[in-house]
């Protein structure tokens, strides 16, 4: 028999550790002062209800009514918004208030930062650390298709409809620092965008960990002014900032590359740091038309890579002369090798992965016709993405969660049944003693239990 009448019994229990890490960080309290509002004090205090969404966005919720999930939690959480709540939440962020969540973001980061047991952990490029100290921030775009006519959703040049988000991960803790919620008809290439995205990004650095930036981006940011802009970050005292940003391959590009001796390629590497079978990398900045390099920042370096191209692959008309594929970027750094360069460039690739765990967590869909709240929508992935990252480095670490995907994360360790039960005046959550990863789930609320309150 199936009835409808139980009690006692939190079908989601897992979502409260990422309620309980907002809290135990001080992101709840950042948020809340952030969105006070003198002239009012209203019943839900929004600073924890954009908490609660985001909480809702990272346990899967796509809608603004997937907030009852965590309503029906009452006994655990506490009060939680009704969806009208979320609605007028979300219509009130403007954008000086979303300045104000900014500003909340980059100090409860640099709070998790400072207190990370074994510091920011290091990006990895060829099998190898990163030297210490070095933050790898990694900017793309994508296309969210709207099934729907949404405001300034518009055709995308990939004969789609919808919107043209840009954002910028940290690659060193996967942390969503900064996005921007475009029309679909916005440009790849568009300077301006990224130049205000990334900006936005290196705002969320904390200021200790300025000091060494490689910014990466794929032939959509090789325009003049972007690139300017990159090398004009190290005219900022004390901060040194690197750049590897993909590049056309042009007539100038395919007319030195014609000019390489064959004993001038040297071996690409792959991920794992080996030597990769068929590919070969070069320098060709000193068999540029000067007066091409002229246009462009001083210390540019143009770095060409060739391999040989899979079964069916489609060439131009240049690569089918010799049966190679090359791919072309352009970065400031002096010195290191080519290969271990252009393997450096070529991590950028996990930004992908970035970018579809964000569409899994509330970036494959934005609820609302109006583009403001879905620009609101979007602040809360953001929020969403940097709770799971810091769950994956608080309490995660050295699990079999800690690399999950999020869905797994979602299967295993959020969506966990528990019953609640009260005993000597507290309450216990009750995690199944048979749910397989019952051990990893006691150890993540324990971990962020023993996160000391921030002053």
């Amino acid at each position: 028999m199936v009835t409808g009448d139980g009690s006692g019994v939190a079908a989601h229990a897992g979502s409260a550790a990422v309620r309980l890490l907002a809290d135990k960080v001080g992101l709840t309290d950042e948020l809340s002062k952030a969105l006070t509002r003198c002239s009012k004090t209203p019943r839900h205090d929004r600073g924890g209800v954009l908490r609660d969404v985001a909480v809702m966005i990272a346990d899967g919720g796509e809608a603004i009514a997937d907030i009852d999930v965590l309503r029906h939690q009452d006994d655990v959480l506490g009060r939680v918004a009704s969806p009208a709540t979320v609605w007028r939440m979300l219509d009130e962020l403007s954008p000086g208030r979303m300045k104000k969540i900014a500003t909340a973001r980059a100090r409860t980061r640099r709070r998790v930062w400072a207190g990370l047991p074994d510091g920011l952990p290091r990006s990895r490029v060829a099998g190898k650390q990163l030297d210490a100290g070095v933050v790898v921030l990694d900017v793309d775009a994508t296309i969210v298709v709207a099934h729907s006519e949404k405001e300034q959703a518009a055709p995308t040049f990939k004969k789609t409809f919808g919107y043209h988000p840009l954002g910028v991960w940290c690659d060193n803790s996967g942390e969503f620092l900064a996005a921007m919620l475009r029309t679909g008809r916005a440009g790849s290439n568009t300077a301006a965008d990224h130049v205000a995205v990334l900006s936005e990004a290196i705002a969320q650095v904390p200021g200790t960990h300025r000091k060494h930036l490689l910014i990466r981006c794929d032939g959509a940011g090789a325009s003049h002014e972007l690139v300017a802009w990159l090398q004009d970050q190290n005219q900022v005292r004390g901060r040194r900032v690197e750049y590897s940003v993909g590049f056309a391959i042009t007539d100038h590009i395919r007319t030195a590359i014609n000019l390489v001796p064959k004993k001038t390629w040297v071996p690409a590497i792959d991920a794992d740091g080996e030597v990769r079978a068929g590919g070969d990398v070069v320098e060709i900045t000193g068999l540029l038309d000067p007066e091409l390099l002229a246009k462009w920042p001083s210390g540019m370096r143009v770095i060409v890579r060739r391999e040989r191209p899979h079964p069916g692959a489609q060439l131009s008309l240049f690569e089918e002369a010799d049966g190679w594929r090359y791919q072309a970027f352009v970065t400031n750094t002096k010195r290191g090798q080519l290969a271990f360069l252009e393997a450096r460039h070529r991590a950028h690739a996990r930004v992908e992965d970035r970018i579809r765990h964000a569409k899994d967590s509330g970036l494959g869909r934005f609820p609302s016709r109006e583009f403001a709240i879905n620009t609101a929508w979007l602040l809360a992935v953001q929020i969403a993405a940097d709770l799971i990252a810091w769950l994956r480095l608080i309490g995660l670490d050295q699990t079999a969660l800690a690399s999950a995907e999020p869905k797994t994360l979602r299967y295993r360790l959020l969506h966990v049944p528990a019953r609640l039960t009260r005993s000597a005046r507290q309450r216990r959550l009750r995690i199944p003693a048979s749910w397989p990863w019952a051990d990893d789930v006691v150890k993540v609320f324990a971990r962020i239990a023993a996160i000391p309150q921030p002053t």
